[in-house]
């Protein structure tokens, strides 16, 4: 299943190797990948390609960024990282396991 471009399942952007999709949303599709350099399992968040080309969309990106690495709670995914990849731009996050909330909300 192909993302675009070169960012493929199985496949590694920077140090993570695609596992598996598991959810996407307005800002971006989430992957499940295995961060070679620590050996854990993460979330990226990948921003839509056509919002790479809007400066707007990308520094609402940012902005999310810095937001959640602004913010310490036991209900909030930690994030690693903000980085961009040839002309990927995604998000490294805490990977949780569990219902998400549209389940939980049923």
């Amino acid at each position: 299943m192909a993302v675009r471009g070169s960012f493929v399942l199985g496949k590694t952007i920077g140090h993570y190797k695609v596992l598996e999709k598991i959810g996407q949303g307005g800002m971006g599709t989430v992957y499940r990948a295995q961060d070679t350099t620590l050996d854990r399992e993460v979330a990226i968040k990948v921003l839509p390609e056509q919002f790479t080309q809007d400066p707007q969309r990308l520094a609402r990106f940012e902005r999310e960024a810095k937001l959640l690495a602004s913010l310490n709670h036991p209900n909030i995914a930690a994030i690693y990282g903000f980085e961009q990849a040839d002309d990927i731009h995604f998000l490294v996050l805490e990977l949780v396991e569990g219902e998400t909330f549209a389940e939980k909300v049923a």
